[in-house]
């Protein structure tokens, strides 16, 4: 069984730095390409932050700068690391899971396979 689990986000505040944390059980971990969406309220989906197998990134353009993705193959863990968190980055943040030897990508046909979400504040 596949499974990508987020433990936590938490709260953060404006201009502090959080890290979310994704482990992978059930697939190669290390020939999938992976990401991190997120979704705030009323909000549609989108794209934070994208790696694949071979660890070229790719970033939205609201987090560029200040979010780093990366992954540990060993581990089978990915993680993101937000500094400079302002109020627009609150929301549920998922990590997902693409297919083997897929590019780093913001679509969401390119994954197969989900997290169950974390959420993340952010407060002044």
């Amino acid at each position: 069984e596949v499974q990508l689990v987020e433990p936590g986000g938490g709260p953060g505040q404006i201009g502090a730095s959080l890290t979310l944390s994704c482990d992978t059980t059930g697939i190669r971990y290390d020939t999938y390409s992976m990401a991190w969406f997120r979704q705030a309220p009323g909000k549609e989906r989108e794209g934070v932050a994208s790696i694949d197998h071979e660890g070229e990134t790719i970033y939205g353009d609201s987090v560029k700068g200040r979010f780093t993705i990366d992954r540990d193959n060993a581990k089978k863990l990915l993680t993101l690391r937000m500094n400079d968190l302002q109020s627009n980055d609150a929301a549920i943040y998922s990590c997902a899971a693409g297919y083997p030897y897929g590019i780093a990508t913001f679509h969401p046909q390119g994954f197969r396979w989900w997290g169950q979400g974390t959420q993340v504040t952010v407060s002044s």
